[in-house]
């Protein structure tokens, strides 16, 4: 139940205060340290920009997390019921392939989109704002 309650907070603090300009939320250490775009970069800003019903915006902050957004809801959402009816939540399997493809994209996604012209620099948090 705590975690629940700690989920919901953040979404309202989400809601409430924008990341990008709200000391609340620390920056990306990734990008604070190196200057580079991890592929999480941008992912409170995209979540901000959907609380507030703006989904152009929320995929221009981060395409991808946006894309994987449904299926962690879902992961979440799943576990959590299994655990408020105190059943285990029904298993799939993956294939391993699926992961590693899952993985690759997320590495590829994280080099392309530091790369400084077009069209990759678009893949940039808000890149595509002005586009």
């Amino acid at each position: 139940m705590g975690m629940v309650v700690l989920l919901a907070t953040g979404l309202v603090l989400l809601r409430i205060y924008n990341p990008a300009t709200s000391k609340l939320f620390p920056p990306c250490p990734v990008h604070y340290l190196t200057g580079w775009y991890c592929p999480g970069c941008g992912s409170l800003r995209a979540i901000h920009q959907l609380l507030q019903g703006n989904v152009r915006a929320a995929w221009a902050m981060n395409p991808l997390s946006l894309l994987l957004f449904p299926f962690v809801a879902y992961g979440l959402a799943r576990e959590g019921i299994g655990y408020l009816i105190g059943q285990p939540s029904p298993q799939f399997e993956v294939p391993g392939a699926w992961i590693r493809a899952l993985c690759a994209l997320i590495v590829l996604f994280g080099v392309v989109r530091n790369f400084p012209f077009h069209p990759f620099d678009l893949l940039a948090p808000g890149g595509m704002l002005n586009f």
